[in-house]
Formats: structure tokens, C-alpha cells, sequence
């Protein structure tokens, strides 16, 4: 019976000890973290700094919830801000999972109208929760602590294409910026160009697709790192050559690519920037 007694006490220690090593992991640090989820052919961006957490889409299933548990320490169930780029599957689809899985502030989202029944599900949960919805505007900014949020394109909802509409937003972090652009076309990638400065960190458009960034756009941002999120077994053969040789060819940026890295983390402590996976 002691024996036993024994036995428990000392698996109750080993658990408690585990839980702590768990909780000091997972203590948050004083820098910026970007970290494109691995979900397969899809978009799902996971900003945090310190207590505060950003999500830009979902991806299309339930696999965020994966990463967003591996990089959200597991007491903290608050997401301060999702933006749903466009209203897409491959981006929308996970945030009906997130949204009823934790607490969610707001959500920026653009008005295009899609009928489809994920679209449905996702206000439903928005709904349901009592998450306060925004709509983008050009000029429109965020602060949440050291960071600020800067909408930058412009928007027309009578367009149809959800990808013209996608929510472009610049990120600022001390000295660090980067510049986010869910799956614009060309044609809306010029249009920046005639706008933007060069930044640190992009998230390359359209999954890498040859109907995204241009070289106008690259030429004036001259980013230090490019990440593509995109699945090893997409059907369209992103990213293009086009595009990495594009990107090879203007300031030789670091290419990330979440089909060859898994989750692609990039760190910023406001002046240096590095990145691991």
C-alpha cells in the first residue's frame, strides 16, 4: 500500500513538472513572430506578440487549429483580431473551427458576397459569438500595443473576382514592417506598386501563382524574405517558376515555402529578422 502510495506521489510530481516545463516553453518573449501554418493549399498567418495574437484566414479545413495550438500558449484562448482576406474557400473554411474554439474580438472581413454554405457557417459562428465584425477601408489602421495595422488597398464590391478584393494590409513592428496581400491579381499588384515602400517580409500572393505579385510591386518593396503558403500536391503547379525566378532576380530574396518547411516561422525583434521551422 505505501509502495503504491509512493508510486502515485512520484507520477503526480512527474506530471506537475511536466506541466510546468510545458508552461515555461510556451512563456511568450518580447519579439514578433509570423508563422504561416502549414494548412495544405491555403492561406492561414498566425502574428503574435507577447499575449496578443492576429490570424489572417483560416485555410481550407480544420488543421489551423494544429498550428494555432502549437504557437498559442494553451491558457491563452483569446485571438484579438482574425482578417479573412477573401471570402475563398482555402482561406475561409478554418475560421469556423477558430471562431467557436476561441474567443475572437473582431473579425475584418470585406462585404463581397459569395452564397456559398461555409460562408454561412462562418456569420453563423460570427453571429453566435457576438464577434464584432469590421469592414476594411483604405487608410484604415489597428494598434495592438507595438504593432499597427495599415489597410492599403483600395476595395470595389461591385467587382465579383473575391481575389481583387483581397484584404492588403502593411504590418508594423518597430523597424520591421511586412506587407500581407491574400491572392491579388496583377492588376491590383501594379496599383501598390504606385503606393508602398519597401518592407522586411512579404507574404507572396495567390499561393505563388503567376496571376499575383508583379515585378513593379517587387521592385519597390525589395523584401528581405518572401513566404509562399502553398501544398505540395496542388493541382496548378504553385508557386511558379516565374515567380521564384522573379524573386531570385530582385535582391535575391529568401524564399519560404510551407510545402517544403512545414510551418514557416519568421522572427522579428523590431531591428534583426531570422526565421526557423
Amino acid at each position: 500500500m505505501v509502495v503504491r502510495t509512493y508510486r502515485y506521489i512520484i507520477q503526480l510530481l512527474v506530471l506537475v513538472i511536466a506541466g510546468v516545463v510545458i508552461a515555461i516553453t510556451q512563456l511568450p518573449d518580447d519579439n514578433l513572430h509570423i508563422i504561416a501554418c502549414n494548412v495544405g493549399q491555403g492561406d492561414a498567418i498566425l502574428v503574435t506578440y507577447k499575449n496578443i495574437q492576429i490570424l489572417t484566414d483560416g485555410g481550407p479545413d480544420s488543421s489551423v487549429l494544429d498550428c494555432l495550438g502549437k504557437y498559442i500558449p494553451f491558457w491563452d484562448r483569446d485571438i484579438e483580431l482574425v482578417i479573412l482576406s477573401h471570402p475563398d474557400a482555402d482561406h475561409l473554411t478554418g475560421l469556423v473551427d477558430v471562431i467557436k474554439r476561441y474567443n475572437v474580438d473582431s473579425i475584418l472581413k470585406n462585404p463581397t458576397e459569395v452564397s456559398t454554405e461555409i460562408q454561412r457557417l462562418l456569420e453563423n459562428a460570427v453571429g453566435g459569438r457576438g464577434v464584432r465584425v469590421i469592414e476594411p477601408d483604405i487608410n484604415m489602421s489597428f494598434r495592438l500595443d507595438l504593432i499597427y495595422l495599415d489597410i492599403v488597398s483600395e476595395y470595389d464590391f461591385t467587382n465579383a473576382d473575391t481575389n481583387y478584393n483581397s484584404i492588403v494590409y502593411k504590418l508594423k513592428f518597430k523597424a520591421f514592417s511586412g506587407l500581407f496581400m491574400g491572392d491579388i491579381p496583377p492588376e491590383v499588384s501594379d496599383k501598390l506598386a504606385e503606393q508602398m515602400e519597401t518592407v522586411n517580409y512579404i507574404k507572396v500572393p495567390h499561393h505563388g501563382s503567376r496571376n499575383g505579385m508583379t515585378k513593379n510591386l517587387l521592385k519597390v518593396l525589395v523584401p528581405k524574405v518572401a513566404v509562399i503558403s502553398v501544398s505540395a500536391k496542388n493541382p496548378w503547379g504553385f508557386p511558379s517558376n516565374e515567380i521564384l525566378q522573379m524573386l531570385k532576380d530582385y535582391n535575391n530574396v529568401e524564399v519560404l515555402r510551407t510545402d517544403l518547411m512545414g510551418d514557416v516561422e519568421v522572427i522579428s525583434d523590431g531591428e534583426r529578422i531570422w526565421w526557423k521551422n
